[in-house]
Order: C-alpha cells, then structure tokens, then sequence
C-alpha cells in the first residue's frame, strides 16, 4: 500500500470528526390541575394551567448551554427528543381526566405546535406516578430557542379531576450547534 494514497481517507476521517458539536438540553417545570368542586357535577376542564418555569425561557441561562459552553445564537438546529407529563401527587392519580394535550413553542407572532396527544384516558396509565410521552411534530426550534425569549404553552381538555394533581414536565431538546 503506498502512504499517498492513505491520505484521502485521513482526510475525510479527520473532517467528520470535526463535525458540529451536539448535545441533549432539558427543561422541567410543575403545575397543578385543580380539582373539581366538592357535590357539583364534574366540570368540563377547558383550560391547563400555565407551566411557569416554561414562560420566558432564555436558553444562554440553560445548564446543559452552560456545561457545553454554548449559547443560544450559536445553535445551528433544535428539536424535541421527548415531551413527558408525569403525575407526581397524588401518586394513585392516572390520566383518566384528561383527553387530549397539545404543546406550543411561542416567540413574538411566531407560534407553532411541538407535541400533542389524543385519547389520553384511553391509554389507561395507571398510577402510582404515571407519565404520558407526547407524540413530537418534527419542527425545527433554533428560531425560537435564539430569540430573545420563548415559551412552551400548554392546551388541554378533559375533566376536572377529584383532586388537585401535581404534575411535572420534562422537555428534551437535541440541539446542533455552530462551530
């Protein structure tokens, strides 16, 4: 074999190990869905509570952007590995009250949907502490995550359960950033 020709190859194994750094960013936020008030039929639940950890997000004061030294105007590409809902209380509390979710990434006039899930009581999720994955739009979010500021709504019908339930939110981001 002669060493010229191993040259090439180097070269190309030398330019994809160069490629654009990437990396998993999270986000949680808690919320509570109110009960139902006591000896009345239960009420239609028309509206989810705001998840105020997921209002105003600036991802340069991110953790995961910290750790990797990266900031916001740096990302090259941003979308959602997951979104999970868990029920943290009452830990025998399912789903059953909710029927469908939808997720919104929002900056400025710009608005798009990120997640969703239909039928959720039919899934039958049973307690203790059950999450409920939504199922991902395939959106590129580097518009939202370098803008000044954006949120993460979220839209839900259902019931009002029996019970106040405590639930977290966990979002994972796989992010593509810039060299």
């Amino acid at each position: 074999m002669r060493p010229l020709s191993v040259l090439p190859v180097c070269a190309v194994l030398a330019l994809v190990a160069c490629g654009s750094p990437t990396f998993v960013a999270e986000v949680k936020g808690e919320t509570t869905v109110p009960a139902a008030p006591p000896g009345e039929p239960v009420p239609p639940l028309d509206a989810f509570p705001a998840i105020a950890s997921f209002t105003g997000l600036d991802f340069n004061l991110n953790q995961d952007f910290q750790n990797q030294g990266i900031t916001k105007d740096q990302v090259a590409s941003a979308k959602l590995r997951s979104f999970q809902l868990k029920v943290l209380a009452p830990a025998d509390q399912d789903f059953a009250f909710l029927d469908t979710l939808e997720c919104y990434a929002r900056t400025g006039d710009q608005v798009v949907l990120v997640a969703s899930r239909q039928n959720i009581a039919a899934l039958r999720l049973s307690a203790p502490n059950p999450v409920l994955s939504l199922e991902l739009t395939d959106v590129d979010l580097q518009p939202f995550l370098s803008a000044p500021s954006m949120s993460l709504s979220v839209r839900g019908k259902g019931r009002m359960p029996p019970r106040d339930v405590r639930l977290q939110a966990t979002v994972t981001l796989d992010v593509q950033a810039r060299l």
